[in-house]
């Protein structure tokens, strides 16, 4: 016979066993170190948020309620950290992961994903290689750099009138293809516009003097560059050093408040041009701009960048697991790819390869600090 103490141990373990099995568990990878550490924890804010949302109101899947729980992850934006953080989801047995953060460790990171069978979401990877790798594991639903460098150069040409353009990337998988994109658009609208200087450097460079003091030559109206905000803003201030007086445009990776923070006095007014691969139109600003307030509550800091594309990312996939009435990522993956999930960012649809449908990016510019909005593009 079982002594008493013993039958309450029993009893302890099978009562921890059935609250493991009642909880969906999403992995969350981001850069939460090193230089864009502060964009990397926006992105989790906003996967904190929507996930303590959904315990709030109670998650219900098939009949049976679950708690949901995030394993958030720090790859710092390295590729080879990355796979091993994504090795250690799969170990972990995820239900799903909203991530990485960049497009140089989603990339690699997602065949490990995808060969086994977990759903991928990335709120903020805009590499178009990520969804052409035939892996229907992998989404994402912010837009690719094919739209967005599309919209930077049409906006430089079109509406800035820029004729003279340099171009710097900082040859990751984001800066590069970025970079890549944004030329082959600004050549594909012809008129007047000509790259007159195309240069490199990395995502850890502190000193740009011999790429720009070779732009200068050129006599640039704008300065085009492929990389993050943590380079963008100290290259800002030696390009006044150096005495450059062009506009600087970017993309997303450079669209956040940080940059005149990083810049000091090296940017002016309207200096500035960058491009978040998201946004709202107008009937659904008001969805955002709610959001932005609860995260200001919640944190006491203003939304960087993504947040509120991580929060729709993990309630997307909440939303795929109630609809197939299984949180196990094989019978919820088909619901996934046909969701068409309401949320603070606009309906969320996939195309066959996984990107968003209806993908619109957001032209910002600075003044005054901030960012201010210009217009929202297709």
């Amino acid at each position: 016979m079982l002594k008493a103490s013993s039958v309450g141990v029993l009893a302890l373990l099978a009562a921890s066993a059935v609250q493991a099995e009642d909880v969906v568990r999403i992995g969350h990878v981001a850069a939460t170190s090193g230089a864009i550490a502060h964009l990397g924890k926006d992105n989790e804010n906003g996967a904190r948020m929507a996930v303590e949302e959904v315990n709030a109101k109670g998650l219900v899947i098939g009949g049976k309620r679950y708690r949901l729980a995030l394993q958030a992850e720090d790859d710092a934006a390295d590729p080879k950290q990355g796979t091993v953080v994504a090795q250690k989801l799969v170990d972990a047995k995820v239900h799903g992961v909203i991530g990485h953060e960049t497009s140089g460790t989603t990339i690699p990171a997602s065949r490990i994903y995808f060969n086994a069978g977990i759903p991928q979401i990335s709120p903020s990877a805009s590499n178009p290689q990520y969804t052409r790798q035939n892996f229907n594991t992998t989404f994402r639903n912010i837009a690719n750099d094919e739209q967005l460098g599309a919209a930077l150069a049409r906006y430089a040409v079109q509406i800035g009138k820029a004729k003279n353009i340099a171009v710097i990337d900082d040859r990751t998988a984001y800066g590069k293809g970025l970079g890549d994109e944004f030329i082959k658009n600004v050549k594909r609208l012809g008129g007047d516009a000509r790259i007159v200087s195309q240069q490199f450097t990395t995502d850890k460079a502190t000193d740009f003097n011999a790429i720009l003091t070779a732009i200068k030559r050129t006599k640039p109206d704008l300065i085009f560059f492929g990389g993050m905000d943590a380079v963008a803003g100290p290259m800002l201030r030696q390009m006044k050093q150096l005495g450059i007086k062009a506009n600087f445009m970017g993309g997303d990776g450079m669209c956040s408040d940080s940059v005149p923070r990083l810049a000091g006095d090296g940017m002016s007014d309207d200096q500035v041009i960058c491009a978040e691969a998201g946004g709202v139109e107008a009937s659904q600003q008001k969805g955002m701009d709610d959001f932005r307030v609860a995260y200001r509550r919640k944190y006491g800091i203003d939304v960087l960048t993504y947040a509120p594309y991580t929060y729709d990312a993990v309630l997307t996939m909440v939303d795929a697991m109630q609809q197939a009435k299984s949180p196990d990522p094989a019978v919820y993956l088909p619901f996934l790819a046909k969701i068409r999930h309401k949320g603070v960012t606009g309906t969320i649809a996939f195309d066959k390869r996984g990107d968003v449908q209806d993908g619109v990016l957001t032209i910002y510019t600075f003044r005054g600090g901030k960012r201010h909005r210009l217009t929202v593009m297709k």
